[in-house]
Protein backbone atom coordinates (compact mmCIF):
# COMPACT_ATOMS: atom_id res chain seq x y z
CA UNK A 1 0.00 0.00 0.00
CA UNK A 2 2.94 2.48 1.27
CA UNK A 3 4.55 1.79 -2.56
CA UNK A 4 1.41 2.62 -4.47
CA UNK A 5 1.03 5.97 -2.49
CA UNK A 6 4.75 6.34 -2.78
CA UNK A 7 5.65 5.13 -5.86
CA UNK A 8 3.49 8.18 -8.08
CA UNK A 9 3.98 10.60 -5.64
CA UNK A 10 7.82 10.76 -6.44
CA UNK A 11 6.87 10.20 -9.98
CA UNK A 12 4.15 13.15 -10.16
CA UNK A 13 6.42 15.67 -7.93
CA UNK A 14 9.76 14.72 -10.08
CA UNK A 15 7.70 16.10 -13.38
CA UNK A 16 6.11 19.23 -11.44
CA UNK A 17 9.43 20.09 -10.40
CA UNK A 18 10.74 19.47 -14.42
CA UNK A 19 8.26 22.20 -15.47
CA UNK A 20 8.77 24.62 -12.82
CA UNK A 21 12.37 24.23 -12.40
CA UNK A 22 12.90 26.27 -8.89
CA UNK A 23 15.80 27.84 -8.19
CA UNK A 24 16.57 27.26 -12.52
CA UNK A 25 17.80 23.89 -11.63
CA UNK A 26 17.95 22.00 -15.23
CA UNK A 27 14.80 19.31 -15.73
CA UNK A 28 17.41 16.48 -15.83
CA UNK A 29 18.48 16.57 -12.57
CA UNK A 30 14.83 16.71 -11.27
CA UNK A 31 13.61 13.49 -13.59
CA UNK A 32 16.78 11.90 -13.01
CA UNK A 33 16.61 11.95 -8.94
CA UNK A 34 13.00 11.11 -9.22
CA UNK A 35 14.47 7.99 -11.47
CA UNK A 36 17.42 7.20 -9.17
CA UNK A 37 14.73 7.43 -6.05
CA UNK A 38 12.95 4.83 -7.43
CA UNK A 39 15.53 2.17 -8.00
CA UNK A 40 17.32 2.98 -4.40
CA UNK A 41 13.87 2.26 -2.31
CA UNK A 42 13.75 -0.43 -4.57
CA UNK A 43 10.06 0.73 -5.76
CA UNK A 44 11.07 -0.02 -9.76
CA UNK A 45 13.70 -3.37 -9.45
CA UNK A 46 16.50 -2.39 -11.39
CA UNK A 47 16.24 -5.09 -13.91
CA UNK A 48 12.77 -2.90 -14.91
CA UNK A 49 14.83 0.30 -14.88
CA UNK A 50 17.43 -1.29 -17.28
CA UNK A 51 14.74 -2.43 -19.21
CA UNK A 52 13.20 0.72 -19.53
CA UNK A 53 16.19 2.73 -20.50
CA UNK A 54 16.79 0.26 -23.21
CA UNK A 55 13.40 0.60 -24.83
CA UNK A 56 14.03 4.41 -25.95
CA UNK A 57 17.50 3.41 -27.59
CA UNK A 58 16.04 4.29 -31.16
CA UNK A 59 14.93 7.34 -29.45
CA UNK A 60 18.53 8.55 -28.37
CA UNK A 61 19.91 7.40 -31.18
CA UNK A 62 17.73 9.78 -33.27
CA UNK A 63 17.93 13.12 -30.78
CA UNK A 64 22.09 12.13 -31.25
CA UNK A 65 21.68 12.41 -34.90
CA UNK A 66 19.44 15.41 -35.24
CA UNK A 67 21.44 17.27 -32.56
CA UNK A 68 24.97 16.93 -34.35
CA UNK A 69 23.54 17.63 -37.28
CA UNK A 70 22.37 20.51 -35.64
CA UNK A 71 24.93 21.32 -34.27
CA UNK A 72 26.73 20.86 -37.55
CA UNK A 73 25.02 23.29 -39.39
CA UNK A 74 24.66 26.11 -36.88
CA UNK A 75 28.94 25.96 -37.02
CA UNK A 76 28.99 25.97 -40.36
CA UNK A 77 26.77 29.01 -40.63
CA UNK A 78 23.88 27.40 -42.34
CA UNK A 79 20.70 28.59 -40.32
CA UNK A 80 23.14 32.44 -40.14
CA UNK A 81 22.92 32.08 -44.11
CA UNK A 82 19.11 31.04 -44.30
CA UNK A 83 18.12 33.85 -42.05
CA UNK A 84 19.47 36.36 -43.84
CA UNK A 85 17.88 35.14 -47.24
CA UNK A 86 14.75 35.49 -45.12
CA UNK A 87 15.31 39.35 -44.09
CA UNK A 88 16.81 40.54 -47.44
CA UNK A 89 13.92 38.45 -49.42
CA UNK A 90 11.54 40.20 -47.24
CA UNK A 91 12.53 43.37 -49.08
CA UNK A 92 11.80 46.08 -46.72
CA UNK A 93 8.02 44.04 -45.40
CA UNK A 94 7.64 42.44 -42.11
CA UNK A 95 4.66 40.97 -43.43
CA UNK A 96 7.04 39.03 -45.99
CA UNK A 97 9.77 38.76 -43.36
CA UNK A 98 6.91 36.70 -41.25
CA UNK A 99 5.95 34.82 -44.14
CA UNK A 100 8.86 34.04 -44.80
CA UNK A 101 10.58 32.94 -41.50
CA UNK A 102 7.41 30.90 -41.23
CA UNK A 103 8.18 29.00 -44.43
CA UNK A 104 11.85 28.18 -43.10
CA UNK A 105 10.94 27.15 -39.55
CA UNK A 106 8.13 24.84 -41.49
CA UNK A 107 10.80 22.78 -43.79
CA UNK A 108 13.62 22.98 -40.83
CA UNK A 109 10.69 21.64 -38.28
CA UNK A 110 9.88 18.99 -41.49
CA UNK A 111 13.21 17.46 -42.17
CA UNK A 112 15.16 18.23 -39.42
CA UNK A 113 12.87 17.90 -36.10
CA UNK A 114 11.44 20.48 -33.86
CA UNK A 115 14.04 20.58 -31.53
CA UNK A 116 16.29 21.94 -34.32
CA UNK A 117 13.96 24.58 -34.96
CA UNK A 118 13.44 25.43 -31.12
CA UNK A 119 17.24 25.50 -30.39
CA UNK A 120 19.15 26.47 -33.60
CA UNK A 121 16.84 28.19 -35.83
CA UNK A 122 15.48 30.87 -32.97
CA UNK A 123 18.74 32.54 -32.21
CA UNK A 124 19.72 32.74 -35.88
CA UNK A 125 15.96 34.71 -36.92
CA UNK A 126 16.87 37.03 -33.49
CA UNK A 127 20.58 37.76 -34.98
CA UNK A 128 18.80 38.59 -38.06
CA UNK A 129 15.67 40.40 -36.86
CA UNK A 130 17.87 42.08 -34.38
CA UNK A 131 19.95 43.52 -37.48
CA UNK A 132 16.78 44.85 -39.07
CA UNK A 133 15.82 46.78 -36.39
CA UNK A 134 12.19 45.74 -35.96
CA UNK A 135 10.05 44.01 -33.26
CA UNK A 136 11.61 40.38 -33.10
CA UNK A 137 8.58 38.49 -31.14
CA UNK A 138 6.17 37.72 -33.97
CA UNK A 139 9.79 36.14 -35.35
CA UNK A 140 10.86 34.46 -32.08
CA UNK A 141 6.95 33.23 -31.76
CA UNK A 142 7.00 31.74 -35.58
CA UNK A 143 9.47 29.14 -34.39
CA UNK A 144 7.93 27.84 -31.35
CA UNK A 145 4.85 27.18 -32.70
CA UNK A 146 5.93 26.03 -36.08
CA UNK A 147 8.29 23.37 -34.35
CA UNK A 148 5.00 22.06 -32.94
CA UNK A 149 2.53 22.58 -35.67
CA UNK A 150 4.16 20.94 -38.28
CA UNK A 151 5.89 18.10 -36.13
CA UNK A 152 3.68 15.74 -37.32
CA UNK A 153 4.24 15.80 -41.42
CA UNK A 154 6.26 13.07 -41.28
CA UNK A 155 7.91 10.48 -38.48
CA UNK A 156 11.15 12.23 -38.83
CA UNK A 157 9.66 15.59 -37.38
CA UNK A 158 9.22 15.10 -33.79
CA UNK A 159 11.25 12.46 -31.34
CA UNK A 160 7.64 12.40 -30.03
CA UNK A 161 6.53 10.39 -32.72
CA UNK A 162 8.77 7.87 -32.24
CA UNK A 163 7.99 7.67 -28.79
CA UNK A 164 3.82 7.49 -29.16
CA UNK A 165 4.08 4.86 -32.20
CA UNK A 166 7.36 3.33 -31.43
CA UNK A 167 7.23 -0.10 -32.75
CA UNK A 168 4.23 0.20 -34.21
CA UNK A 169 5.42 3.06 -36.36
CA UNK A 170 3.34 3.09 -39.72
CA UNK A 171 5.35 3.09 -43.40
CA UNK A 172 5.70 6.05 -45.13
CA UNK A 173 2.95 6.32 -47.60
CA UNK A 174 0.25 5.17 -44.65
CA UNK A 175 2.05 7.89 -42.17
CA UNK A 176 1.19 10.44 -45.18
CA UNK A 177 -2.02 9.10 -46.05
CA UNK A 178 -3.51 9.62 -42.23
CA UNK A 179 -1.56 12.65 -41.57
CA UNK A 180 -0.80 14.68 -44.66
CA UNK A 181 -3.70 16.61 -44.79
CA UNK A 182 -4.03 17.25 -40.99
CA UNK A 183 -0.64 18.69 -40.63
CA UNK A 184 -1.16 21.02 -44.04
CA UNK A 185 -4.31 22.71 -42.30
CA UNK A 186 -2.49 22.58 -38.71
CA UNK A 187 0.22 24.53 -40.52
CA UNK A 188 -2.03 27.27 -42.20
CA UNK A 189 -4.25 27.43 -39.36
CA UNK A 190 -1.92 28.13 -37.08
CA UNK A 191 0.10 30.76 -39.25
CA UNK A 192 -3.30 32.83 -39.95
CA UNK A 193 -4.03 33.26 -35.87
CA UNK A 194 -0.29 34.15 -35.48
CA UNK A 195 -0.77 36.49 -38.66
CA UNK A 196 -4.13 38.03 -37.08
CA UNK A 197 -2.74 38.45 -33.53
CA UNK A 198 0.26 40.14 -34.73
CA UNK A 199 -1.24 42.09 -37.39
CA UNK A 200 -0.59 45.50 -35.81
CA UNK A 201 3.51 44.49 -35.26
CA UNK A 202 3.42 43.25 -39.46
CA UNK A 203 1.97 46.05 -40.84
CA UNK A 204 5.33 48.28 -40.19
CA UNK A 205 8.22 48.40 -42.20
CA UNK A 206 11.92 47.14 -42.32
CA UNK A 207 14.11 50.15 -42.59
CA UNK A 208 17.22 48.71 -42.04
CA UNK A 209 19.82 47.08 -43.92
CA UNK A 210 20.88 43.90 -43.85
CA UNK A 211 24.06 42.52 -44.88
CA UNK A 212 24.03 39.20 -47.01
CA UNK A 213 25.69 36.51 -45.04
CA UNK A 214 27.32 33.69 -48.04
CA UNK A 215 26.93 30.34 -47.23
CA UNK A 216 30.56 28.69 -47.38
CA UNK A 217 31.56 25.38 -49.44
CA UNK A 218 31.10 23.44 -46.24
CA UNK A 219 27.93 24.95 -45.50
CA UNK A 220 26.86 24.08 -49.08
CA UNK A 221 28.53 20.65 -48.39
CA UNK A 222 26.07 20.56 -45.14
CA UNK A 223 23.15 20.92 -47.04
CA UNK A 224 23.93 18.38 -49.54
CA UNK A 225 24.65 16.32 -46.74
CA UNK A 226 20.98 17.08 -45.27
CA UNK A 227 19.17 16.11 -48.16
CA UNK A 228 21.20 12.98 -48.47
CA UNK A 229 20.28 12.04 -44.98
CA UNK A 230 16.60 13.05 -45.25
CA UNK A 231 16.55 10.59 -48.65
CA UNK A 232 17.69 8.01 -46.52
CA UNK A 233 15.00 8.42 -43.03
CA UNK A 234 12.67 8.37 -45.42
CA UNK A 235 13.62 5.08 -47.49
CA UNK A 236 13.85 3.62 -43.94
CA UNK A 237 10.30 4.93 -42.91
CA UNK A 238 9.26 3.66 -46.36
CA UNK A 239 10.34 0.31 -45.41
CA UNK A 240 8.92 0.57 -42.30
CA UNK A 241 12.57 0.56 -40.30
CA UNK A 242 13.64 1.91 -37.15
CA UNK A 243 14.51 5.76 -37.92
CA UNK A 244 16.91 6.48 -34.53
CA UNK A 245 20.32 4.15 -36.27
CA UNK A 246 20.05 5.38 -39.49
CA UNK A 247 19.88 9.25 -38.26
CA UNK A 248 22.83 8.68 -36.52
CA UNK A 249 24.67 6.85 -38.93
CA UNK A 250 23.60 9.30 -41.59
CA UNK A 251 25.44 12.36 -39.07
CA UNK A 252 27.95 10.70 -37.97
CA UNK A 253 29.31 10.23 -41.83
CA UNK A 254 28.12 13.84 -42.48
CA UNK A 255 30.17 15.17 -39.92
CA UNK A 256 33.50 13.34 -40.78
CA UNK A 257 33.12 13.92 -44.27
CA UNK A 258 33.02 18.06 -43.38
CA UNK A 259 35.60 17.97 -40.24
CA UNK A 260 38.11 16.46 -42.76
CA UNK A 261 37.09 18.91 -45.85
CA UNK A 262 37.10 21.65 -43.00
CA UNK A 263 40.20 20.20 -40.72
CA UNK A 264 38.31 20.23 -37.89
CA UNK A 265 38.08 17.92 -34.59
CA UNK A 266 34.66 16.51 -34.75
CA UNK A 267 34.76 15.91 -30.51
CA UNK A 268 34.07 19.96 -30.57
CA UNK A 269 30.75 18.90 -31.98
CA UNK A 270 30.36 16.01 -29.75
CA UNK A 271 30.86 18.19 -26.90
CA UNK A 272 28.09 20.33 -28.31
CA UNK A 273 25.21 18.04 -27.84
CA UNK A 274 22.94 17.67 -25.09
CA UNK A 275 23.56 14.52 -23.50
CA UNK A 276 21.36 15.73 -20.47
CA UNK A 277 18.46 15.82 -23.12
CA UNK A 278 18.54 11.63 -23.11
CA UNK A 279 19.08 11.48 -19.68
CA UNK A 280 16.40 13.17 -19.21
CA UNK A 281 14.03 10.95 -21.56
CA UNK A 282 15.61 7.59 -19.85
CA UNK A 283 14.75 9.25 -16.73
CA UNK A 284 10.94 9.59 -18.06
CA UNK A 285 11.16 6.45 -19.46
CA UNK A 286 11.80 4.71 -16.31
CA UNK A 287 9.40 6.55 -14.55
CA UNK A 288 6.69 5.73 -17.37
CA UNK A 289 7.34 2.07 -16.96
CA UNK A 290 6.83 2.29 -13.16
CA UNK A 291 4.04 3.66 -13.73
CA UNK A 292 2.28 1.32 -16.02
CA UNK A 293 3.76 -1.63 -13.52
CA UNK A 294 1.00 -0.15 -10.99
CA UNK A 295 -1.36 -1.01 -13.67
CA UNK A 296 -1.81 2.45 -14.66
CA UNK A 297 -2.28 2.07 -18.18
CA UNK A 298 -5.62 -0.30 -17.44
CA UNK A 299 -7.14 3.62 -16.16
CA UNK A 300 -6.17 4.74 -19.74
CA UNK A 301 -6.93 2.19 -21.77
CA UNK A 302 -10.44 1.90 -20.44
CA UNK A 303 -10.64 5.83 -20.87
CA UNK A 304 -9.52 4.98 -25.30
CA UNK A 305 -12.03 1.97 -25.34
CA UNK A 306 -14.99 4.37 -23.76
CA UNK A 307 -14.00 6.83 -26.59
CA UNK A 308 -14.01 4.19 -29.09
CA UNK A 309 -17.51 3.84 -28.47
CA UNK A 310 -18.64 7.46 -29.31
CA UNK A 311 -19.52 8.13 -32.86
CA UNK A 312 -15.97 8.39 -34.95
CA UNK A 313 -15.76 12.41 -35.36
CA UNK A 314 -16.57 12.67 -31.42
CA UNK A 315 -14.24 10.15 -30.02
CA UNK A 316 -11.55 11.73 -32.04
CA UNK A 317 -12.43 15.28 -31.00
CA UNK A 318 -12.37 14.35 -27.27
CA UNK A 319 -9.28 12.36 -27.28
CA UNK A 320 -7.41 14.96 -29.27
CA UNK A 321 -8.52 17.83 -27.21
CA UNK A 322 -7.88 15.85 -24.03
CA UNK A 323 -4.51 15.13 -24.28
CA UNK A 324 -4.10 18.14 -26.17
CA UNK A 325 -4.89 19.97 -22.66
CA UNK A 326 -3.02 17.28 -20.97
CA UNK A 327 0.64 17.82 -22.43
CA UNK A 328 0.61 21.36 -21.06
CA UNK A 329 -0.10 19.62 -17.28
CA UNK A 330 2.64 16.84 -17.39
CA UNK A 331 4.45 17.77 -20.76
CA UNK A 332 4.28 16.00 -23.86
CA UNK A 333 7.04 13.45 -23.87
CA UNK A 334 6.10 11.85 -20.37
CA UNK A 335 2.19 11.68 -21.88
CA UNK A 336 3.55 10.53 -25.11
CA UNK A 337 4.83 7.35 -23.56
CA UNK A 338 2.01 6.53 -21.92
CA UNK A 339 -0.10 7.28 -24.69
CA UNK A 340 1.83 4.90 -27.04
CA UNK A 341 2.30 2.15 -24.33
CA UNK A 342 -1.31 2.68 -24.14
CA UNK A 343 -1.88 2.41 -27.81
CA UNK A 344 0.36 -0.84 -28.04
CA UNK A 345 -1.27 -2.65 -24.95
CA UNK A 346 -4.67 -2.30 -26.49
CA UNK A 347 -3.81 -2.54 -29.79
CA UNK A 348 -5.52 0.65 -31.25
CA UNK A 349 -5.28 1.75 -34.63
CA UNK A 350 -6.52 3.98 -36.74
CA UNK A 351 -8.43 7.45 -36.18
CA UNK A 352 -8.40 7.41 -32.54
CA UNK A 353 -4.80 6.45 -32.35
CA UNK A 354 -3.87 9.39 -35.19
CA UNK A 355 -6.11 11.91 -32.79
CA UNK A 356 -3.60 10.55 -29.85
CA UNK A 357 -0.65 11.60 -32.01
CA UNK A 358 -2.16 15.12 -33.19
CA UNK A 359 -2.82 15.75 -29.83
CA UNK A 360 0.71 14.92 -28.36
CA UNK A 361 1.86 16.66 -31.10
CA UNK A 362 0.51 20.03 -31.19
CA UNK A 363 -1.07 20.10 -27.76
CA UNK A 364 2.26 22.10 -26.07
CA UNK A 365 1.27 25.04 -28.40
CA UNK A 366 -0.82 26.25 -25.55
CA UNK A 367 1.75 26.83 -22.94
CA UNK A 368 5.90 26.83 -22.22
CA UNK A 369 5.03 23.22 -20.26
CA UNK A 370 4.04 21.72 -23.13
CA UNK A 371 6.39 19.99 -24.42
CA UNK A 372 10.51 19.82 -24.88
CA UNK A 373 10.68 21.71 -28.00
CA UNK A 374 9.38 24.67 -26.28
CA UNK A 375 11.00 24.47 -22.82
CA UNK A 376 14.02 24.50 -25.25
CA UNK A 377 12.97 27.38 -27.22
CA UNK A 378 12.62 29.60 -23.94
CA UNK A 379 16.17 28.16 -22.33
CA UNK A 380 17.54 29.54 -26.03
CA UNK A 381 15.60 33.16 -25.70
CA UNK A 382 16.85 33.64 -21.99
CA UNK A 383 20.51 32.66 -23.46
CA UNK A 384 20.00 36.12 -25.31
CA UNK A 385 18.78 37.61 -22.56
CA UNK A 386 14.86 37.87 -23.73
CA UNK A 387 12.50 36.36 -21.42
CA UNK A 388 8.33 35.20 -22.67
CA UNK A 389 6.46 34.86 -19.66
CA UNK A 390 4.03 31.84 -18.99
CA UNK A 391 1.28 34.02 -19.58
CA UNK A 392 2.33 35.83 -22.26
CA UNK A 393 2.74 32.80 -24.30
CA UNK A 394 -0.59 31.54 -23.15
CA UNK A 395 -2.18 34.59 -24.56
CA UNK A 396 -1.29 33.74 -27.54
CA UNK A 397 -1.31 29.98 -27.29
CA UNK A 398 -4.75 29.82 -26.09
CA UNK A 399 -5.92 30.96 -29.34
CA UNK A 400 -3.50 29.85 -31.57
CA UNK A 401 -3.42 25.51 -30.39
CA UNK A 402 -7.41 24.72 -30.18
CA UNK A 403 -7.67 26.44 -33.32
CA UNK A 404 -5.33 24.23 -35.06
CA UNK A 405 -5.98 21.16 -33.29
CA UNK A 406 -9.84 21.42 -34.31
CA UNK A 407 -8.74 21.96 -37.83
CA UNK A 408 -6.09 19.04 -38.00
CA UNK A 409 -8.58 16.99 -36.09
CA UNK A 410 -11.19 17.76 -38.41
CA UNK A 411 -9.09 16.92 -41.24
CA UNK A 412 -7.97 13.32 -39.80
CA UNK A 413 -12.04 12.57 -39.38
CA UNK A 414 -12.49 13.94 -42.76
CA UNK A 415 -9.86 11.26 -44.07
CA UNK A 416 -10.58 8.42 -42.20
CA UNK A 417 -14.26 8.73 -43.41
CA UNK A 418 -12.44 9.08 -47.33
CA UNK A 419 -10.45 6.23 -46.54
CA UNK A 420 -12.46 4.53 -44.59
CA UNK A 421 -10.05 3.13 -42.81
Amino acid sequence: MIAHILLPSIVGLSILLMLIRPRGIPEVWWIGGGAVLLVALRLVPLALAGKAVAEGSDVYLFLIGMMLLSELAREQGVFDWVASVAVRSAKGSCSRLFALVYGVGTLVTIFMSNDATAVVLTPAILTAVRKSKVEPLPYLFVCALIANAASFVLPISNPANLVVFHKGMPPLGQWLTSFAVPSVLSIVATFLVMRFLFRDELCKSIDAEVEDTPLSRNGKLVLGGLVVMIGVLLAASAMKKDLGLPTCLAALVITAVVSIKAKQNPWKLGKEISWSTLLLVAGLFIMVDAVESQGALQLTQSWLAWAQRLAPASGALVVGFVVGVGNNVINNLPLGLIAGGTIQAAHIKGLIANAVLIGVDLGPNLSVTGSLATILWLLALRKENLDVSFWKFLRVGAIAMPVALLAALGGAIAMNAFTGK
